[in-house]
Order: structure tokens, then sequence, then C-alpha cells
């Protein structure tokens, strides 16, 4: 098994879980960084792939300026491990990216923006995520390097979240929710609108 295996366990969480969470991240964890998330997820429109189903996370996505072109490899759900294949780019050149996606088929993505707070908190990562005018969730992470590695870090999130009283996601509601996200916060973009700078007018990247 690749030494690059990200376990990734999330939860969704309401304002009152959110904000009790982030005050005892803020005062017994280590803050890493703030995050602004711009991605488009073009698997979703990828014929056998979508929501539930897809086994490849071919994205385009730019943090905190920083662009960059990533898939994840394996099944998507509440908890998994999946490879991670990442590339990064120049400042400015998200949508020259966007634009070269275009070009090699990859027309259609659902746009999603996010704002995280990172801490490090009894050896994992925990990211408080807000979908703006929607919902909040977790996402607790640790990598792997090996199958018994991947099982040990997958109970040893669990236990940290049964401790701290955060419900975790299975796959289907991880789906449900993504299928919420999908039609009631996120965006849909369509190559066949793109113009220079198309993103870069749009948002604060």
């Amino acid at each position: 098994m690749s030494a690059e295996i990200e376990v990734e366990l999330r939860g969704r969480l309401d304002q009152e879980q959110y904000d009790t969470l982030l005050t005892l991240l803020r005062e017994r964890g280590e803050f890493k960084e703030h995050k602004h998330r711009l991605l488009l997820d073009y698997s979703t429109f990828l014929p056998g792939e979508g929501v539930a189903n897809r086994t490849r996370d071919i994205r385009l996505r730019i943090t905190n300026g920083v662009p960059e072109i990533i898939t994840k490899l394996g099944s998507w759900g509440g908890d998994e491990h999946r490879r991670e294949i990442s590339i990064m780019a120049e400042a400015g050149s998200f949508d020259r990216l966007v634009e070269t996606y275009g070009v090699l088929g990859y027309t259609k993505a659902i746009v999603a923006e996010r704002f995280t707070e990172v801490f490090d908190y009894c050896g994992f990562e925990f990211a408080l995520v807000t979908v703006p005018n929607h919902s909040y969730y977790v996402e607790i992470e640790q990598m792997a390097h090996s199958s018994e590695d991947m099982v040990r870090v997958k109970e040893e999130i669990r236990t940290v979240c049964t401790e701290l009283g955060i419900i975790l996601f299975d796959d289907k509601g991880f789906h449900s929710y993504i299928e919420e996200l999908n039609r009631d916060s996120n965006g849909v973009f369509d190559f066949a609108n793109f113009e220079p700078d198309y993103f870069a007018k749009r948002y604060t990247i």
C-alpha cells in the first residue's frame, strides 16, 4: 500500500456543536491555518462516477490563493481511505487550469466555496468547515502507511470523536449530505459559459 493514504472521517455539526468544538480546539489544540477554498468537482458529472458510486475525485481547487490539480483514488464516503495525487500550480493560474480542463473534455463541475479552521488535536488534524449560508461539518484525518495502520487510525479517530460527542457520517448519510449541498448550496460551472478570468471576476481568489 502507498505511504500516502489519507484516512478521513467526517461528521455534520450544528451551530452550537461547531462553536463548542471550535472553543475546545482553540483552548486545547494547536491552530494550523485558516483556509478559504474554491473547488471544482468534475466527478459528479462523469459517467459512472457521480456522488455515491465514484472511485475517482477529479478536481481543481484554489486554497488561500494557491491553485491545485488534485485527484483522489478510492471510494468516497463518511469513512474513507484514499490515495491523493496533488500538483500545485503557480498563483494566478486557476482560470487557465479551468480552461485547460475544458479543452481536455472536463466541461461541467460542481462549484463549492468553503471556509475552514484547521487544528492539530490528539495527534489528528481537525478541520472545522463552514459552508456559507448553509451548514458546518468537521473532517478528522491522519495519514496511514499500511492496512493495519489504517485500521488503527480509524479506531483512534472514532474513539476521540466519541469523547467529543461528534456523530460521524456513515456512507449513506455523507452521500445524502453532499446531494443536499449540491442542491441547496453549491453551484454548477459549465465550460460553455467560460470567459477570460471567469473565476477571478466572481470570487476573491
